[in-house]
């Protein structure tokens, strides 16, 4: 039921229970933690996947890749190096043993919707060399720098067809943006990084994937999200909070598509502190807003991973209440 209820909200089709969709990293230091260096790492990321599935039960799964953020490439230490940037094999270890994570990832829990998380080619970039070297190496060498981020693009799309073939993944969840916009200006977008990032979200349609678009905001990071209103995705994710963009008026710009989110992830926030009836009131006004269709409910991007679990919990139960009191109280009853 669980997994119908995220197909049927993907589809803007009515729903027996707004679903909901949480996700948090497993791994302290997931964005500098290789797993070629450390291969316990896969283990650690399954074991922390097991530990969450088991005692939340979600309707969808965001696989989470910690140990695997580093796509692999020898040193980047000048823009000349931006040439050693080489599109993975199918066979490379480090796509198969990701095939391997979200393979035993789905096996944990059957009734739910699984996307495999996939950073877009220059975030893949970003996460290998920080931001300052990125607009260096951008700034001494375009020409290598775009055909880098296409090679990029070749070797992740090797990835997508690994974890949704070989790791049976319904779809990815691609995290995009523009890591500075005083830099990066709207043409490069989307001249440059539109046209790899669309190629992704294609490579997963065509083996029958369902995606989600994560246009990634937090700190400085900003994003004008009318660049992504033609991304082939089913549903959208941005930082609601951070960019003042509400579930309804996004609805808005990506055509009425389904859309994902409406609590704020940062520690501190209404989710991670407030009571029990704040957190279902909030979720009841998110729904009223958006609409019940076309609706999954969730965060702006990952939960601090100290987080109660039992609140995840309560914004599950006010997606009940919103259709069984809210007009379509004759439907039946689902599980939670």
């Amino acid at each position: 039921m669980r997994r119908e209820l995220i197909f049927q909200a993907l589809d803007n089709q009515p729903v027996s229970r707004v679903p909901t969709g949480f996700w948090f990293h497993f791994l302290p230091q997931a964005e500098t933690e290789d797993w070629r260096e450390n291969p316990r790492l896969l283990e650690l990321n399954v074991a922390g996947h097991q530990a969450f599935l088991r005692a939340h039960r979600p309707d969808m799964v965001k696989i989470m890749t910690d140990g695997f953020f580093l796509y692999p490439t020898p040193g980047l230490f000048q823009p000349v190096d931006l040439s050693l940037v080489m599109a993975l094999d199918p066979g490379h270890n480090w796509i198969r043993a990701q095939a391997s994570l979200a393979r035993r990832v789905r096996a944990i829990q059957e009734d739910a919707a699984y996307f495999y998380n996939i950073f877009s080619p220059i975030t893949s970039l970003r996460l290998k060399i920080g931001l300052e070297r990125l607009k260096l190496f951008h700034q001494a060498q375009p020409e290598a720098f775009a055909k880098a981020l296409g090679r990029l693009t070749q070797g992740l799309i090797n990835l997508i067809r690994s974890v949704l073939v070989d790791g049976k993944a319904d779809g990815i969840y691609l995290s995009v943006q523009n890591p500075d916009q005083s830099y990066f200006s709207e043409d490069f977008c989307r001249q440059v990084l539109a046209p790899g990032e669309k190629a992704l979200l294609l490579a997963a349609r065509e083996l029958g994937g369902r995606n989600i678009l994560h246009i990634c905001g937090h700190s400085q990071v900003r994003n004008n999200l009318a660049l992504y209103a033609d991304y082939p995705a089913e549903a959208f994710n941005w930082a609601v909070n951070l960019e003042g963009v509400s579930l309804g008026a996004g609805r808005a710009i990506f055509g009425g598509r389904a859309v994902l989110g409406g609590f704020d992830h940062a520690p501190g926030s209404l989710l991670t502190q407030e009571s029990r009836e704040r957190i279902k009131a909030t979720a009841r006004e998110l729904i009223r807003e958006a609409g019940p269709e076309g609706l999954i409910l969730g965060a702006d991007c990952a939960l601090p991973s100290d987080i109660e679990l039992e609140r995840l919990e309560w914004v599950r139960e006010a997606g009940l209440e919103a259709i069984r009191y809210g007009g379509q109280a004759g439907r039946a009853p689902v599980a939670l």
